[in-house]
C-alpha cells in the first residue's frame, strides 16, 4: 500500500516539491502546513488529535536520549552496537524517525530511508530543526535521509544516501488488531496515512541483498516472522521482538 489517504500541502514550493496537491485542490483528509516553527500534518482533531510532528530535540525523543539505557537498548543490541563496535546502519523504514535518532545519538552513522512522502517532509523538518540546536546537533549531523520505496529500489537508494549498509533496520507496518498496542490517536494519524505493508517479504528480500552483515526485523512479540527465511536468532523484551538475519559478525 503507498499512501493511504489524499494529503494537501499549504506551502506551494514544498507541494511541487513532493508531488502532493496544493490544499484545496481536491479533497485532502489530511493537511501539511506549518505551526510555531514546524512543519505538522493535521487532521480533524476528533478523529486525528494533535497535529503531528517529528521533534528530535524534546519530548519522548530527549527523553530516551537521557534516559533511555545506552546501548542496552533492545533496538541498539539488535542492531550489534556493543562495546567497541558501532556499525553503520540503514533504516528502510523510518517512519518517525525514532529508532533511527537512537542509533544516532549512540554513535551510529544511520540512513533513513521513507516512501510516504508527507512523512517524509515531517523527518525532514525535523532533522533540520535538530542540526540547530547545540543538544543535537552532532547526533542529527549523523543522520541521512532519502526519499523512496525501498521494496524497489533499496540499492539506488542506499547509493544515493552514501552511507554503507552494515546492518539494515526494518520497522514494516504490522496489520492492525483492535488489542494491539497502536491505540494512541498519533499512531492511528501515522498508520491512517502510511497504510499497512504488504511487501514486506519483497522488502527482507531486498534488505538480504544488499546489507553486509545483518538485517534486523522488529514485530510485535507474538507476531509471526516475515515470510522467507527463518531468522538466525531472535532478542525481544515485554512488547517487542527482533528478528536477526546474519550474514557475518561485526567486528570491532
Amino acid at each position: 500500500m503507498r499512501q493511504a489517504v489524499p494529503v494537501g500541502v499549504e506551502d506551494p514550493a514544498l507541494a511541487v516539491r513532493l508531488g502532493l496537491p496544493r490544499s484545496g485542490e481536491g479533497e485532502a483528509e489530511l493537511l501539511l502546513r506549518h505551526q510555531g516553527d514546524r512543519l505538522v500534518l493535521a487532521g480533524d482533531p476528533k478523529r486525528h488529535g494533535h497535529p503531528l510532528a517529528v521533534d528530535f530535540v524534546a519530548g519522548r525523543a530527549a527523553h530516551r536520549r537521557r534516559f533511555g539505557g545506552g546501548r542496552g537498548q533492545l533496538v541498539a543490541r539488535a542492531c550489534g552496537l556493543a562495546r567497541g563496535v558501532t556499525p553503520s546502519v540503514v533504516d528502510a523504514t523510518a517512519g518517525l524517525g525514532r529508532d533511527a535518532f537512537v542509533l544516532a545519538s549512540l554513535g551510529a552513522e544511520v540512513l533513513l530511508i521513507e516512501r510516504v512522502a508527507a512523512i517524509f517532509a515531517l523527518l525532514e523538518d525535523g532533522l533540520a530543526r535538530a542540526r540547530l540546536d547545540p543538544e543535537t546537533r552532532d547526533i542529527a549531523a549523523r543522520m541521512a535521509l532519502v526519499h523512496g520505496d525501498a521494496a524497489r529500489g533499496l540499492e539506488a537508494l542506499v547509493a544515493r544516501g552514501a552511507v554503507a549498509p552494515q546492518v539494515i533496520h526494518l520497522d514494516p507496518m504490522f496489520p492492525h488488531r483492535d488489542k494491539s498496542a497502536l491505540v494512541k490517536k498519533e499512531m492511528r494519524l501515522f498508520r491512517t496515512l502510511a497504510g499497512d505493508d504488504p511487501d514486506a517479504p519483497r522488502l527482507l528480500e531486498a534488505a538480504l541483498d544488499v546489507a553486509t552483515h545483518r538485517v534486523v526485523v522488529k514485530r510485535p512479540r507474538k507476531a509471526p516472522p516475515i515470510s522467507g527465511p527463518p531468522p538466525r536468532h531472535v532478542i525481544e523484551d515485554r512488547t517487542s521482538r527482533y528478528d536477526l538475519y546474519v550474514h557475518r559478525r561485526l567486528d570491532a
